[in-house]
């Protein structure tokens, strides 16, 4: 029997295959996730809704899919047997292309930063088998997924499976299971060939996009950061207790929401189409994020109307999830405006991609300690940081930019008011 691609979201009618869960000769069952599929960087599992043996699979990984076309046969039943390798009849075999695709898929292994990891087209090292909400509890408590084996059907690890991994003797040990730690970039291994595919094709799509349709200009600004260095440090220790993690980046959300209602022509986007130019009074703020897969924009929705402490929880939610490649399509969309950083990594100064339709973008550098003049002219150290800004030069002038940039420093300079509700 032919089994067609289900409908998999509102409004989804052609999706990625990114890999697949099962194997020709594999008996499944229902429930059972039977491959992964990608939209707008955000991966799902398509259950089976039968119960019976894969006999042929279709679609190759990286390939578009449409909702109802044929992505794999099965024989029904309960009672096959799996077909051992080798033995497989030629009616039942896997189609060339992807035989050929499994046989030459680099083995590269995902590495382990206290999660599972985005499961790619370029990672061959399989993943058990479990459901989202197993996995996102797996990395909310540093649990290895591979050591774990599953009482479900198939191998499939279950929640109950992961009760005796989840005691935790005391409150260090739990602050330690639950720190994100940085992801594990892939930086590319000498002499291969890589398929441009999954989240990886829909980036340079989008890029390109952006470059395309979107005549850029950068401005940059210094920003005195020390009163925000100082507020940081003190808020810390309190933020932590409430298992948040304090990063500038929640003052930076907080202070552009400001900025941007204070020039709102900058909180755009601009349809080419319609030749219009739409002035939100939403203030919905995009975070980079640099994940194994590549690179996401999660969204702080309403932070405007968010404090920092709600803001900082936001983006660990937010990162964590980016960098586990389990973003939900509602946290990738509806960006206004975008922040991105390179300080953690040691850049002083970029000049970033606009997120195409918006109409602006800031990026943070490395805060560094140095030698300042204050107005006085009297020498003090100080903690400075650049702010690179770039603009869509059709719809925001440099004069308005640099009011922009203007209005973000000054927020960023008086840190402790980003902490008073409006």
């Amino acid at each position: 029997m032919d089994f067609p691609l289900p409908p998999v979201g509102e409004g989804l009618i052609e999706v990625e295959l990114v890999r697949w869960l099962v194997n020709v000769g594999d008996h499944v069952r229902r429930g059972q996730g039977l491959m992964e599929v990608l939209s707008d960087k955000a991966t799902m599992e398509v259950p089976a809704p039968f119960e019976g043996t894969i006999t042929h699979l279709t679609a190759v990984p990286g390939s578009k899919i449409t909702v109802g076309n044929v992505v794999l046969s099965f024989a029904p039943g309960n009672g096959a047997k799996a077909i051992p390798p080798g033995t497989v009849s030629p009616g039942a075999t896997l189609s060339a292309s992807v035989a050929a695709s499994v046989a030459t898929a680099p083995t590269k292994a995902v590495a382990s930063n206290g999660s599972n990891g985005s499961p790619t087209s370029e990672v061959s090292s399989p993943l058990p088998p479990a459901a989202p909400s197993v996995r996102l509890l797996a990395r909310r408590f540093g649990i290895d997924l591979t050591r774990i084996v599953g009482t479900g059907p198939h191998g499939r690890i279950l929640l109950d499976d992961l009760a005796p991994f989840l005691a935790r003797p005391n409150t260090t040990a739990s602050m330690a299971a639950t720190k994100l730690e940085p992801p594990v970039l892939d930086l590319g291994t000498s002499g291969t060939v890589v398929k441009l595919a999954g989240i990886r094709r829909k980036i340079a799509d989008h890029m390109l996009a952006s470059k395309k349709h979107i005549p850029h200009y950068s401005y940059i600004d210094e920003c005195d950061f020390t009163d925000l260095v100082r507020l940081r440090d003190q808020l810390r220790e309190p933020f932590q207790k409430q298992g948040v993690k304090l990063t500038y980046l929640a003052f930076l959300v907080k202070a552009v929401a400001r900025a941007l209602k204070a020039v709102p022509i900058v909180n755009a986007s601009y349809d080419e189409s319609k030749e219009e130019i739409s002035l939100h009074s939403h203030y919905h703020i995009g975070i980079a994020v640099a994940a194994r897969a590549g690179l996401f924009v999660p969204v702080i929705h309403d932070a405007d109307k968010k404090d920092v402490f709600t803001i900082a929880r936001d983006i660990e939610r937010l990162s964590g999830d980016a960098k586990a490649g389990k973003s939900k399509l509602d946290d990738l969309r509806g960006g206004t405006f975008t922040i991105t950083s390179v300080g953690n990594v040691g850049g002083l100064i970029s000049t970033p991609i606009i997120n195409h339709p918006e109409v602006g973008i800031m990026g943070l550098g490395k805060v560094v300690k140095r030698p300042i003049y204050d107005a006085a002219g009297n020498l003090r150290p100080a903690d400075m940081a650049y702010l690179s800004f770039s603009f869509d030069h059709r719809i925001v002038d440099g004069a308005i930019g640099a009011t922009f940039g203007n209005a973000v420093v000054r927020q960023l300079q008086a840190p402790a008011v980003l902490l008073i509700a409006e």
